[in-house]
């Protein structure tokens, strides 16, 4: 097998000098489904951390299916963790190629998982944790949400219109994201809105929906979403409205502008 340069990179890795990586213990039971068969099953997984990027779970490799996986001829190189080596899935008819890599000699507090598999995202069908399916990326232990009720007077503009204006939201308070603030549906001026048809998923607060403005002259896509099933742990702001703070024209509070961070994907 012929080894990987160091610019072609791991999973995860953007090749950062300043790339820090952790890993964590996990009590819960974790499974993968592919093809309708259950190819892995573990009660100890490890949670991997790189900042930057999302966790990820690495199994046991006697947790496994073996039949079910091939190897590849792939190999990517990581900074810290060394060079992995890569398996295709297959069960059956339904294959996905280099869906599962483990890391041949990592070092130092990161050597426990030499014996361990992790696998890409999106090529599995299901992921569950216990008994539930998650979504996304599994959730970081590190990452909280705190939903607070406010009287604080709360108004949204758009050019020069108002289009939300509220003293009952809910500030959402997330772990090293700007603060949100979700405003009831009776709050909000919806003849200025309209479904984007866009959707998007969270792992910790479920599918969010889209909305357009049409305000103050200026017609802004996807500027605002809503969760209408959240997640039970984030059920408080159920049908409520939010928007971006970093494309409106500014969001008031208590009559000063709140922060306008640099807009950033996947912020939510």
């Amino acid at each position: 097998m012929t080894k990987a340069n160091k610019t072609d990179l791991s999973p995860g890795d953007a090749g950062s000098t300043g790339l820090r990586v952790s890993l964590t213990p996990c009590a819960k039971r974790v499974r993968i489904k592919f093809g309708g068969e259950t190819v892995a099953d573990t009660l100890c997984p490890l949670l991997l951390r790189e900042s930057g990027r999302t966790p990820v779970y690495y199994i046991p490799k006697t947790d496994v299916r073996k039949d079910f996986l091939e190897p590849s001829d792939r190999s990517t190189f990581n900074p810290v963790l060394g060079y992995a080596v890569y398996w295709s899935l297959g069960v059956g008819e339904h294959r996905q190629e280099d869906a599962a890599w483990s890391y041949e000699n990592p070092g130092g507090e990161l050597s426990e998982i030499r014996d361990h598999l992790a696998f890409s995202w999106g090529q599995i069908d299901h992921w569950l944790e216990e008994d539930e399916e998650i979504f996304v990326h599994p959730r970081d232990p590190f990452v909280r949400i705190d939903i607070l009720e406010s009287h604080r007077a709360v108004r949204v503009v758009i050019g020069d219109e108002t289009v939300a204006q509220t003293t009952r939201a809910r500030f959402l308070f997330e772990t090293n994201l700007p603060v949100r603030y979700y405003i009831p549906p009776d709050d909000v001026r919806w003849d200025l809105f309209d479904p984007s048809g866009k959707s998007t998923a969270c792992p910790y607060k479920g599918i969010a929906r889209y909305w357009s403005a049409r305000a103050g002259g200026i017609v802004t896509n996807d500027i605002a979403w809503s969760y209408p099933n959240p997640l039970p742990e984030c059920a408080r702001i159920k049908e409520y409205l939010c928007f971006y703070n970093e494309l409106v024209t500014a969001i008031f509070i208590d009559g000063e502008a709140a922060d306008k961070p640099p807009m950033r994907e996947n912020w939510l």
